[in-house]
């Protein structure tokens, strides 16, 4: 069993490598909001499940795709830089939340990142390129 688990996760691996080799700059940062998301929701269910070292992991795999991923990505120059200077503040907002969930035990400030995150998402999505070329087609 363990050789197919291993077998299994390179696979997947292989393909999340693919995906993001092939993906355009817009379809990149939904891969980040997803991956945030994915991981919050484990950290839901660590809370849920009273696993603090995987609820610490969850938070922290969250925190460095925020900080890291999305916020790394801002284009402070574009326009006019207010919305990317928003977009900041709110990351680091999203990031101070999740810290103190995990300092406090809490899981609210987690469900509160993942309804923002969701509604970032969603509004990323709408906003794409390729969905729009395709709806003019």
């Amino acid at each position: 069993m363990f050789g197919v688990r291993n077998r299994a996760d390179a696979y997947k691996k292989v393909g999340v490598e693919t995906g993001v080799s092939t993906a355009s700059p817009h379809q990149l940062i939904v891969m980040l909001y997803d991956g945030a998301l994915m991981a919050l929701s484990k950290a839901i269910a660590a809370f849920e499940a009273g696993d603090i070292a995987a609820r610490g992991a969850a938070l922290s795999k969250a925190i460095e795709i925020i900080d890291n991923g999305l916020r790394a990505s801002l284009d402070m120059k574009a326009g006019d830089g207010e919305m990317s200077a928003r977009l900041d503040a709110l990351y680091e907002y999203m990031c101070d939340r999740l810290l103190h969930a995990n300092l406090r035990a809490d899981p609210a400030p987690v469900k509160e990142v993942m309804g923002l995150l969701g509604s970032l998402r969603e509004a990323w999505v709408q906003i794409d390129p390729m969905n729009q070329q395709r709806a003019g087609a």
